[in-house]
């Protein structure tokens, strides 16, 4: 089906026998144009619906208003937030957003980020997909001269000029998940984590490593369970858990979606929460509150996290080229629900 044709300042110029610059100006009130042609165009332009093409005549003054923004998804709580606030902060300052998904597939990443440069954004916010693994396409960016902010998954050695961050301090909001529930008692704490050449699982890892050695309980790696978390993936890894000869009496989760798969386990098995078995997840997705019990979370903080890396790319257009941007860490809070409350 052929699209309808869209009046052009060409058309306009065209009806009107006045060559495009003319129409043109007497749109945007140029003095030099008389008020008799102004209203003849307007008029016409009216009665045509014409819509002037705003991202042309901003590419014509040298910029598009426009940022770009790669998530590995638009599902859940976290990145709809985090997108939410990054829409809120760019319509204050004037900018439009541009959104894409890589699906957490790294190819279609980077064909979003060529897409992103083609439309020649000013610049790119980017989460990466759980698949990347090399950054080859993020350095062709930096070498366009384009701005790039990092936000929750970032390359944590791409550093300088042209780009920063802005993420969690995850390992402070593991760290106190574990302390919170070695406070209830739980001693044989086990941990669902994500890919480790993430930042974000990697320093969660670390924190839950840190609380148990600051409190004098050892590292049980057989208690340790890393996958693509997902809600299948907690199930499994409940499953797995359970066939130990000591099982876990607690379990934090580097996600929600996996707390609430090992939930689902427990119950079919007939334990209770937290009684027999704790959990504690990260995210705070809003199914976190609605659950029975309810589970405790970290949460993410994440609209101040999006309005945060809008304001880091402002910072970073405005600063001369060579000037580094140090990144931004947010704190993190620990949401204490029924699911990890013995006490």
């Amino acid at each position: 089906m052929k699209a309808p044709h869209r009046t052009s300042i060409t058309d306009l110029a065209r009806a009107l026998n006045l060559s495009p610059s003319t129409v043109s100006r007497a749109l945007t009130g140029h003095p030099q144009v008389s008020e008799a042609t102004k209203q003849r165009v307007r008029e016409l332009a009216e009665q045509l619906h014409f819509q002037p093409n705003q991202l042309a005549a901003a590419l014509r003054r040298g910029r598009s208003n426009t940022i770009g923004v790669l998530v590995p998804y638009i599902t859940g709580h976290f990145f709809p937030e985090v997108v939410n606030g990054i829409a809120i902060e760019a319509s204050r300052t004037g900018h439009n957003v541009m959104i894409c998904q890589s699906n957490e597939d790294v190819q279609q990443e980077k064909r979003n980020i060529e897409l992103l440069m083609n439309a020649q954004v000013e610049g790119i916010l980017v989460s990466l997909a759980s698949t990347t693994q090399e950054f080859a396409h993020f350095d062709a960016v930096r070498a366009a001269g384009v701005p790039l902010v990092f936000f929750d998954r970032i390359v944590e050695d791409m550093a300088g000029a042209r780009t920063s961050a802005v993420v969690l301090d995850d390992h402070a909001g593991a760290y106190e998940a574990v302390a919170h529930l070695i406070g209830q008692g739980y001693r044989r704490i086990a941990h669902f984590s994500g890919p480790l050449h993430l930042n974000i699982h990697r320093n969660r890892h670390q924190g839950y490593r840190d609380a148990l050695r600051d409190h004098g309980l050892p590292l049980r790696e057989e208690l340790v369970f890393i996958a693509d978390l997902n809600k299948e993936a907690g199930a499994q890894g409940m499953r797995q858990l359970l066939q130990l000869p000591e099982p876990p009496d607690a379990v934090f989760s580097s996600n929600d979606l996996a707390a609430v798969g090992a939930m689902q386990v427990l119950k079919s098995q007939g334990l209770r929460i937290p009684e027999d078995v704790a959990l504690v997840g990260f995210s705070n997705e809003a199914f976190t509150a609605l659950t029975e019990p309810t589970i405790s979370s970290v949460d993410q903080r994440c609209h101040l996290m999006g309005r945060t890396a809008v304001q880091q790319l402002l910072r970073l257009l405005d600063a001369p080229a060579a000037e580094p941007l140090p990144p931004v860490v947010l704190t993190p809070e620990l949401l204490v629900r029924a699911s990890s409350q013995r006490r």
